[in-house]
């Protein structure tokens, strides 16, 4: 999946928790918010749990999209100011995992937001951040960070054959003002196309939902050539219904939102799910 590059100005609300003014700068907002998590006492929370008790924290918080492009020098970038899809998934993990460890300072959590968003942890240039969602979980499940559920919830086989950003570097500032990142992008994608994925199709989503788990990662593939997922959220289990916990652009900003397989069937070019139980390991 490639973040769209849409801006949305809300509200920003905090559920659960005393309002935080978001013009504090963003260190300053952050030892607010796990001040409020050590209150709580979170730590012996089962972690896919923790991952919704967090994320729900956001709920209300504006849809931003083009967070992370800062300048030309590529950069971990952290900000609370409003989230995309990837966006709200990654600092909520990366958020539960501080609190499990009890390292709670910002430096942790964009530690934490670094190990997963780049390739092997580490940010080299423009390409060496994980773009495609197909390469977000490739890496991350070699990282130890994430674990595939999908196959054995009976997922099927599926190659994606991804072009879309190499083809279209123009909408990419981090491509328009690197050309010589479009080689690197372009070879990514030809990894990308050569592995083997798995995907629950739309049809089989409601045959296999009562054993999602709070805190699976859901990722939505995408009908579409040159991509390969369109949107990801935090699945939370709410009595009996799994429903989708994500920084919705059409809603414009974090929601909890419909039962998944209802979310798969009401969006006529999603094509199935793939599920990734998040873990507290890695390297």
């Amino acid at each position: 999946m490639v973040r769209k590059f849409l801006l949305f100005a809300l509200v920003f609300a905090l559920i659960n928790v005393e309002p935080l003014k978001v013009q504090d700068s963003e260190t300053k907002f952050f030892e607010k918010f796990v001040a409020e998590l050590r209150q709580e006492n979170l730590q012996d929370m089962p972690f896919g749990e923790l991952v919704c008790h967090i994320g729900k924290k956001f709920l209300g918080f504006p849809y931003l999209a083009g967070s992370l492009e800062k300048g030309k020098d590529e950069q971990c970038v952290v900000t609370f100011a409003g989230f995309d899809c990837v966006t709200f998934f990654e600092v909520t993990l990366a958020l539960a995992r501080i609190t499990k460890t009890g390292r709670t300072e910002f430096a942790d959590l964009l530690r934490e937001v670094q190990r997963s968003r780049y390739r092997e942890g580490k940010v080299i240039d423009y390409a060496s951040r994980l773009h495609y969602s197909a390469d977000w979980i490739w890496d991350n499940i070699a990282k130890g960070m994430v674990r595939d559920r999908t196959k054995e919830l009976g997922g099927v086989p599926i190659r994606f054959d991804v072009n879309y950003m190499s083809a279209n570097p123009d909408l990419y500032s981090g491509l328009k003002n690197q050309p010589e990142q479009i080689e690197k992008i372009n070879q990514v994608e030809q990894e990308i196309s050569e592995r083997t994925y798995y995907y629950i199709p739309t049809a089989n989503v409601s045959k296999i939902e009562s054993k999602l788990k709070s805190g699976d990662i859901i990722f939505f593939v995408l009908d579409s050539s040159g991509l390969d997922y369109s949107h990801v959220g935090i699945c939370c289990v709410e009595g009996a219904e799994t429903r989708l916990l994500h920084s919705s652009s059409k809603a414009g900003k974090v929601v909890l939102d419909k039962k998944i397989s209802e979310y798969c069937k009401a969006h006529k070019k999603i094509k199935g799910i793939t599920v990734l139980e998040p873990l507290m390991g890695g390297r």
